[in-house]
């Protein structure tokens, strides 16, 4: 084989989609080794995906064969409004061993990095520039406009990165309907995108962020109603690493022919859902706050 498998999904919910597209991509995609790879591990399987959601706040949202839990689902929403920005590493001290960066630093402070400068951790950089605002007060001021874009790629910094950033860029546009309702539309793109362990929890982070940040944000400055249109999301190299190949077998590929689509999903917007999404805050962020003062 010499070319990379191009597979494009479309679902009505995130749910729908996001199964959708590990089928295809189990069913259709290539075989790869990863830098990643461990001894003895199978080869990943792997394409590039092109995954549109149509309506990514209806339900069922919640996929059961995620790996993880509602409280899961909810630390990563808050790590995309803010709550880890504090928690990157300083780049020039080789004894700190935390991330480099957030997707949120690199969306609202992009062009600035940590370093020790006299002993203290400072912000260094040429620029900063927040994308966030910007992009909310574009899309106020011209909802038609193509340049609502944000990207986190920093060359001078993620070239020599030992875990550069996934995500690459999200784009916004709106469109009105007979009502005067916006239907705020995006674009997400990935260049590696972790589709088993990770993904679920990507696609559920942006719907959010995009809700909860980017359109209430534009309803804010428009006093407009902005609602959530269609999310495509890309990614370059959407995979299933080989160490994870029997555990998706397991968990999804093998039992779908046994369960109905409603045992596989369930509504967010079930009350007993939400209880557990909303409660799990306090303690979240809790949890935070005492890594930030170790």
């Amino acid at each position: 084989m010499k070319n990379i498998p191009v597979i494009s999904i479309t679902g009505k919910s995130l749910a729908e989609a996001y199964e959708t597209a590990l089928i295809y991509l189990y069913g259709k995609g290539t075989r790869f080794k990863t830098q990643y790879d461990r001894p003895g591990d199978p080869l990943s399987i792997d394409c590039t995906m092109n995954l549109t959601i149509l309506e990514p706040e209806t339900d069922p949202m919640i996929h059961m064969a995620f790996p993880g839990g509602v409280e899961d689902l909810r630390e990563y929403v808050l790590e995309l409004e803010g709550l880890k920005d504090h928690l990157v590493k300083n780049m020039n001290d080789p004894e700190d061993k935390r991330p480099e960066y957030t997707y949120h630093g690199r969306l609202q402070n992009y062009g600035v990095w940590k370093e020790l400068v006299d002993g203290e951790s400072k912000e260094v950089g040429d620029f900063k520039v927040d994308q966030i605002k910007n992009v909310i007060n574009k899309l106020a001021e011209q909802p038609f406009t193509r340049q609502a874009q944000m990207i986190t790629w920093m060359p001078n910094v993620d070239f020599a990165c030992d875990d550069p950033p996934s995500l690459q860029s999200l784009w916004y546009r709106i469109l009105e309907d007979e009502d005067g309702t916006w239907w705020l539309n995006s674009n997400i793109r990935y260049r590696s995108n972790d589709a088993w362990n990770a993904g679920f929890l990507n696609m559920f982070g942006f719907i959010q962020f995009s809700k909860d940040v980017i359109a209430a944000g534009i309803a804010e400055k428009t006093g407009k109603a902005v609602k959530l249109g269609r999310m495509n999301w890309q990614a370059d190299s959407y995979h299933i690493y080989g160490k994870d190949i029997r555990t998706a077998k397991e968990r999804l590929f093998g039992r779908i022919n046994d369960m109905a689509f409603e045992e596989r999903t369930m509504n967010f917007n079930d009350p007993l859902i939400r209880k557990v999404y909303d409660n799990a805050e306090g303690e979240i962020i809790e949890k935070i706050n005492k890594l930030g003062h170790q």
